[in-house]
């Protein structure tokens, strides 16, 4: 079997890809590093919501079935307080005491976005907000830091910078009831 393509096609192509509606292979995200999304905790019987596509390009998620005990870490590549934080949640997942996701949020592509969590090392789970659909739960600015307990309940919203190592890992003992 033979494929032609031409060059309207392969620029069209090109042009979905640098938008992130065209979407790469998974085999593509596995050579990126990113983690997969399998780890986080779903109640598959909530069906309605905001399904975000994970980075990995393996599967999607319903946010509202998101279970815990989670830390859910909405931010941006383009973000200088998100970078500012990243140390702080790779000392958390250094603990494995409690699941982080992350959500890439208004990134130019989904390659930069795997660029980015590839480069920081952030390996925890990320799902990825394509088309901004997230702005009405989250709300305009980043980062912002949810809580969730086990029953899907968000127990504290962090708007804003998390400043240190022990800022986070109190507020995960506080609203989550891990001890750190």
């Amino acid at each position: 079997m033979t494929i032609k393509v031409t060059f309207r096609t392969a620029l069209l192509a090109g042009a979905l890809l640098l938008s992130g509606l065209l979407v790469p292979t998974s085999a593509d995200a596995a050579q990126s590093g990113v983690v997969s999304c399998s780890t986080i905790t779903v109640d598959k019987s909530v069906t309605k919501g905001i399904s975000l596509p994970c980075l990995d390009s393996k599967s999607n998620v319903v946010f509202q079935g998101i279970r815990g005990p989670v830390v859910v870490n909405v931010f941006g590549s383009w973000c200088e307080p998100c970078q500012e934080e990243i140390p702080h949640f790779l000392d958390l997942a250094k603990s494995k005491k409690v699941a982080i996701v992350g959500i890439d949020v208004e990134e130019a592509n989904v390659q930069a976005g795997r660029a980015f969590v590839t480069k920081k090392g952030m390996n925890w789970p990320i799902l990825f907000d394509v088309n901004s659909v997230t702005r009405g739960l989250f709300g305009l600015g980043v980062p912002v830091t949810w809580f969730i307990d086990a029953n899907g309940k968000v127990t504290y919203r962090q708007i804003g910078l998390i400043h240190s190592d022990a800022i986070l890992n109190g507020e995960v003992t506080k609203y989550l009831g891990i001890k750190l």
